[in-house]
This record gives structure tokens, sequence and C-alpha cells, in this order.
């Protein structure tokens, strides 16, 4: 029994629930294509898509906004020799400040529960595990 074992095939979970290193480890053993995305040091949208752009090796003509996020998350195929298709995304230190602020971290994590229910309707695992990083530690001192 592996960690994603006891995770639903398509779910959208805090990250800190979860060893990482194991659950990449055990994506790689259930043949899951792994996308990751570290935001350390983004503090604004473009930055988001920036990383995520870079950690997903998406396609040069990405649009870097949530639509284009969406339909590029879509176009996405699993590995062709999985015993168990599926993808485990990882997004590490989701930016929370002025430029970053809830709602707009909101709406990107709704484009990845609607890419969830996409699977979801084929069948294919899309699991997402999340982190925001501490808006406390990136405000500089008084």
């Amino acid at each position: 029994m592996t960690a994603l074992s006891n995770v639903p095939a398509q779910a959208m979970l805090p990250l800190a629930a979860y060893d990482l290193d194991e659950l990449l480890r055990n994506a790689k053993r259930s043949s899951q294509t792994v996308l990751r995305a570290d935001f350390d040091g983004a503090d604004d949208k473009a930055g988001v898509m920036s990383r995520i752009a870079e950690g997903f090796t998406l396609p040069g003509h990405f649009g870097g906004n949530l639509d284009a996020l969406y339909d590029c998350m879509t176009d996405l195929k699993p590995a062709a020799d999985a015993d168990q298709p599926g993808f485990v995304v990882v997004l590490q230190r989701l930016p929370a400040g002025a430029h970053f602020d809830r709602d707009q971290r909101d709406a990107l994590l709704d484009v990845f529960r609607d890419t969830a229910d996409f699977f979801f309707d084929k069948g294919i695992a899309f699991r997402v595990f999340y982190s925001v990083a501490d808006a406390r530690a990136s405000r500089p001192a008084a």
C-alpha cells in the first residue's frame, strides 16, 4: 500500500499533511506523471504563471492566464505505459501577499479542481498537493 492508495483519484489536498519525498516516490512507483512548481520568491500572478510554465514544461504558446492554463492542463496525456495512469501535481509555497491575494490563489486552485473534474470523466487520476507561503515571512522588517 502506498501513500497514494489512501488518496482519492481526484483530490486537492494540503501538502503539509504528507511527506513530499514519499509522495514523489509513490508517484514514480505508480507510473504517475509528476508536475511540480515551487513559487518561492514569486509574488504576483506573472511570477506564478511563469513558475508553472517552467515547472510543468508547458508549451511555448502558453498564454500565462488561467484559461490558457486550463487548456494546457487538459491537453496533458498520462504516460502511455502507466499501470495506473494519472498525475500528481505539487504546488509549493503559493504566494500569500498583496500582489497575489487569496482571491487570485483560489481562482488558480479552481483551475486545478476543474482539471481534476476533466480527468475524472476520463478515468485518469489527478491529485493536487499544495502549500501556501507564510505571508509574514516575506514581509520586510519594520
